[in-house]
């Protein structure tokens, strides 16, 4: 079992940054993938950031050269960078640990709302 929860999200004006935090407990194995996700109101939850086992990241068009995912050398704490931030970026984003094989291996966070507004 894991146990994830973020913190950091907030009130920002567009153009600022913040950065989210996730702290993870419970047995994570070497394998697991780390990622960070968002939903917005009424709209499905999206990939933001993901980080291999290896360290490889990859993230979509829309948070590309904006966002940075980071981890400690522990995997126990997963950050998410967000610069520029745009209304649009808007969401609560979710913190998730996946297995490489098990599909079943498949762990959330509670989420934290990210809101930029002026």
């Amino acid at each position: 079992q894991v146990q994830l929860v973020e913190s950091g999200g907030g009130l920002v004006q567009p153009g600022g940054s913040l950065r989210l935090s996730c702290a993870a407990s419970g047995i994570i194995f070497s394998t697991d993938i780390m990622g960070w996700y968002r939903q917005a109101p009424g709209e499905q939850r999206e990939l933001v950031a993901r980080i291999s086992s290896g360290g490889d990241t990859n993230y979509p068009n829309s948070v590309k050269g904006r966002f940075t995912i980071s981890r400690d050398s522990a995997k126990t704490t997963l950050y998410l960078q967000m610069n520029r931030l745009k209304p649009e970026d808007t969401a609560v984003y979710f913190c998730n640990i996946r297995g490489l094989i098990d599909p079943r291996r498949d762990y959330w966070g509670q989420g934290t709302q990210v809101t930029v507004s002026p």
